[in-house]
């Protein structure tokens, strides 16, 4: 087996060789990537089963078809995101063609996260291979049967001199980057991050960071109780809550919270029944490790459990579970749950609630819920978050038009259709020069006079009424 150097080395010298720069040839990793995922869709619905116990409902919405619907757009959109951007000129560059011209960054790593790991893994691959780079994907090893089946499946479909599967745990994640990358892009914790960062800096790695964090919903004004309660129950325990933008806490008033809770009730067990633990339709926690965490977040808190709390570590199950009276220093308001567990604050206006947010990091995701189009604009022109979406959750990111990732702590950069062509590829500045119009570059040429640094401005100038051309 090769050393993750020699793998390095080996996708370095296909880059070198120009073989992935045609258009056909990434039409057609992409086109085996699709054909990887449809052939094979019943096995990583069993990989996924096994590490997650992922409904086959969420596995295909969440999993399967996500990645189909990216590879579709991207191979639909690809000859467009390839043509040069012709710019505007001046009248001293108006024989001169001037454009952006799109190139593959080289080798790029993709670090991928447990909570979806195909969907996580494969749609910033499909954006590295539209832009005509070569990729090293590394899967998480916590999602071990998902982890072991993309390792079997990768090489049998996709070019082995351009892609490559790097396996293993911490440590050899961190031998992995110690290599030189074009590009590194990873998806995970903030602590992870760090480390992530500062070992690309030894080779200036420019790094595309997808990190989460405290989500909020905030609910207020006129609303529909019953469907703000379906579509929020949805989008927090899709996953059992393991989702970097699931709803991480919500702000309401305490009028709205108190007509706000029975219906939350009702509303799990419409989902999942009297009985949450024998219902198929609810993921559990990934591992020991993390059921552990949740369930001492949960034990510290200060809160008042009103719906859910019990658990099964055998199991790795912990049942949907919504805290109210959590105050803004309580345990469930430290950290990004990640987890099956629903704070609920109350706040008497929403300028207070704006400010709590505002108050925050940055976060991923923010809602609001509301009938008024005043309140959401409020929130949507007073805050910042990588991504926004009234009146429900999660649904935004499915969306390829739209870029999705974070802003500030909540991650860097973006991608999903042709904002991860743009992730993975380098804007190059292109002017092509010919001989003509010689006199006028000599505006330019010492000796200098006055005379000629006023022509020169003028040729120059976008306010000359030339820049049309």
């Amino acid at each position: 087996m090769d050393t993750q150097s020699q793998v390095v080395d080996k996708l370095r010298s296909a880059f070198r060789s120009g073989v992935t720069i045609p258009e056909q040839f990434r039409r057609t990793q992409l086109t085996k990537l699709m054909s990887m995922i449809k052939d094979n869709e019943e096995q990583f619905l069993n990989a996924l089963h096994k590490d997650l116990s992922k409904p086959k409902f969420e596995a295909i919405v969440s999993e399967i078809d996500i990645v189909i619907n990216e590879l579709h757009y991207a191979i639909a959109n690809l000859k467009s995101w390839m043509q040069p951007e012709y710019v505007s000129k001046s009248l001293a560059t108006k024989l001169d063609d001037c454009f952006v011209q799109r190139e593959p960054l080289g080798v790029v790593l993709i670090i991928a996260p447990w909570n979806y790991p195909l969907h996580l893994l494969i749609l910033p691959m499909v954006g590295a291979i539209a832009a005509g780079n070569c990729v090293i994907i590394k899967p998480s090893e916590i999602s071990a049967a998902t982890d072991g089946l993309i390792a079997e499946l990768v090489p049998k479909y996709l070019s082995q001199d351009c892609y490559a599967v790097v396996r293993g745990g911490a440590e050899e994640t961190k031998a992995l980057l110690q290599n030189r990358f074009d590009h590194i892009f990873y998806t995970g914790s903030q602590t992870v991050a760090r480390s992530i960062l500062q070992a690309a800096s030894v080779h200036l790695t420019p790094v595309t960071l997808e990190l989460g964090g405290k989500s909020p919903c905030i609910i207020y004004g006129r609303i529909d109780v019953t469907a703000a309660a379906y579509r929020l129950i949805w989008a927090k325990f899709f996953n059992a809550g393991q989702s970097c933008v699931a709803p991480d806490y919500v702000l309401c008033s305490p009028a709205t919270r108190d007509a706000l809770l029975p219906v939350l009730r009702n509303t799990l067990e419409d989902f999942y029944g009297k009985e949450p633990q024998k219902c198929p339709d609810l993921s559990r926690i990934v591992s020991h490790r993390h059921w552990t965490r949740l369930m001492e977040l949960l034990r510290r808190s200060s809160g008042k459990i009103i719906v859910g709390g019990e658990s099964d570590e055998e199991d790795k199950y912990i049942a949907p579970t919504v805290v109210v009276d959590v105050a803004e220093d309580d345990a469930l308001m430290q950290e990004e749950i990640f987890g099956p567990i629903l704070p609920i604050l109350t706040v008497d206006s929403l300028e207070k609630g704006i400010d709590f947010i505002n108050r925050r990091e940055k976060p991923l995701a923010l809602y609001v819920f509301s009938d008024e189009s005043s309140v959401v604009d409020t929130v949507l022109q007073n805050t910042s978050s990588g991504g926004f979406c009234s009146n429900d959750g999660i649904v935004y990111m499915t969306l390829p038009g739209l870029p999705f990732g974070g802003v500030g702590a909540s991650g860097w950069g973006s991608y999903h259709g042709h904002w991860g062509f743009e992730t993975f590829s380098h804007r190059r500045a292109c002017m092509l020069r010919g001989w003509a119009l010689e006199r006028l570059n000599g505006l330019r040429y010492p000796p200098y006079t006055d005379k000629k640094l006023s022509w020169l401005r003028w040729t120059t100038s976008a306010k000359s009424g030339c820049s049309l051309m």
